[in-house]
């Protein structure tokens, strides 16, 4: 089965980075940094989900990430979903931290249970159908709004939005030109979806 294993984020300044997301998420080999110069403004199309256990947990990252240099984009709070909150990091690229839990359980850690990569696409149901295509499961599925893949060997799941949904999910305007910043690894092989995002095999 297909599956995604890895992301790339094409950053300006990829020491910066490094010190970044050292001090904040600690993804190890799922995130990898590649120096890019290529225009790009707005918002990008995407965002990256860290899912975690319970609140203490959502505040540590977050706090950690503004601490390295972080935007706030939406302040961490309860909802009915849960809680969390979203920032933008110094490379540019939109994080939002979660978690199901509306109270603390345990001890506050840094553990990140799961991370999901989210593509605002222009027709879920086209994209949809192009993954598919291309060897992907889906896992679930909500009409023409919502895709989420399965990922039976990593804890990096995909999943599709609209993307004026998941700008707004972001607390980011709409508009945005330009480079994705993004490349995602899988073993489906080279190939680029409608709505621009590159994939590339895993392996480089």
């Amino acid at each position: 089965m297909t599956s995604i294993e890895s992301v790339t984020l094409e950053v300006a300044d990829p020491t910066a980075a490094t010190g970044f997301y050292a001090a904040t998420f600690a993804l190890g080999t799922q995130l990898r940094l590649r120096a890019s110069e290529a225009p790009t403004s707005g918002f990008r199309g995407f965002t990256l989900s860290l899912t975690v256990s319970q609140p203490a947990i959502v505040n540590g990252l977050i706090g950690a990430a503004l601490d390295a240099g972080a935007t706030p984009l939406k302040p961490v709070a309860k909802s009915l979903w849960g809680y969390g909150g979203v920032v933008r990091a110094p490379d540019g690229t939109i994080w939002k931290v979660a978690t199901s839990a509306k109270k603390d359980t345990g001890p506050a850690t840094r553990q990140i249970d799961q991370v999901v990569l989210l593509l605002g696409v222009t027709d879920v149901t086209a994209s949809k159908r192009f993954y598919v295509d291309h060897g992907l499961a889906v896992a679930k599925s909500f009409g023409r709004k919502y895709v989420e893949f399965a990922s039976p060997s990593s804890s990096l799941k995909l999943a599709l939005y609209g993307r004026r949904a998941l700008a707004k999910d972001a607390g980011v305007p709409l508009d945005g030109t330009g480079s994705h910043r993004l490349t995602i690894g899988g073993d489906a092989g080279p190939f680029t979806d409608p709505d621009g995002f590159a994939w590339q095999a895993a392996s480089l």
